[in-house]
């Protein structure tokens, strides 16, 4: 199905100011590739704090987070001794949930492995091809902690990678539309889902953080009416 349907819908619901304005920032390949390995670090770590949050409690506690973390620097914390974790589970600088906190060794891990082979994290995502998210969700889902599901996809929106993001309304407008059948978690809808990104980013030349973004804009876009019986 053509991109421009769901243009079309957006921008009749919202208007094109509005429209614009909701679109994400990106960041540029340089840009990427200026951030630091605690950066990337922390923003994971965010986001694995928000899941399933309140997301402006954590936002307003992260100062105490980026103390109490010593700055999220990934190759102290990818050995860190138990005993300093235990500390972080009675720290009231930030949310003591201890299956959270124990995430950041593991994920600490995984970009001094990744910063090893290609310099940084940040050169990483820079060559990471966003025809290929779905590949780059399941390494994070595989190698990483509690980096399934959305708050993979929200940390890469956060930084400024160019992804989709699969929000409930994107989800909805995909499957209302015939274009997912399978579960957005499985492998198989996974390919389907990026099969059909890939297709609009081709046929429009936009991002795919900008395509997601206008999808989630047409939640009341159905591929059929309703029969509606006469009475």
């Amino acid at each position: 199905m053509k991109f421009a349907y769901f243009y079309e819908r957006a921008l009749a619901r919202k208007g094109e100011k509005e429209l614009n304005a909701r679109l994400p920032k990106l960041a540029s390949a340089a840009q990427l590739r200026e951030q630091s390995d605690a950066f990337y670090l922390a923003e994971m770590t965010r986001g694995i704090f928000r899941a399933g949050f309140v997301w402006r409690i954590i936002d307003a506690k992260w100062p105490g987070f980026e103390e109490a973390f010593s700055g999220f620097v990934p190759l102290y914390w990818q050995q860190v001794p138990p005993e300093r974790l235990e500390q972080l589970a009675d720290d009231t600088r930030i949310i003591r949930n201890w299956q959270k906190i124990e995430t950041v060794p593991v994920n600490a891990r995984m970009i001094v492995e990744i910063s090893e082979e290609y310099g940084s994290f940040g050169e990483f995502l820079a060559q990471y091809p966003s025809e290929q998210q779905a590949q780059l969700l399941t390494y994070f889902k595989k190698h990483g902690s509690r980096l399934g599901g959305a708050t993979a996809q929200h940390f890469l929106r956060r930084v400024g990678w160019d992804g989709y993001v699969l929000s409930p309304d994107v989800l909805t407008a995909l499957r209302n539309h015939k274009l997912l059948e399978g579960s957005e978690t499985s492998q198989r809808g996974l390919k389907q889902i990026q099969s059909v990104f890939n297709g609009w980013h081709e046929e429009t030349g936009l991002p795919f953080s900008h395509l997601s973004r206008i999808l989630s804009m047409t939640v009341d876009a159905t591929a059929a009416e309703p029969t509606r019986k006469k009475v």
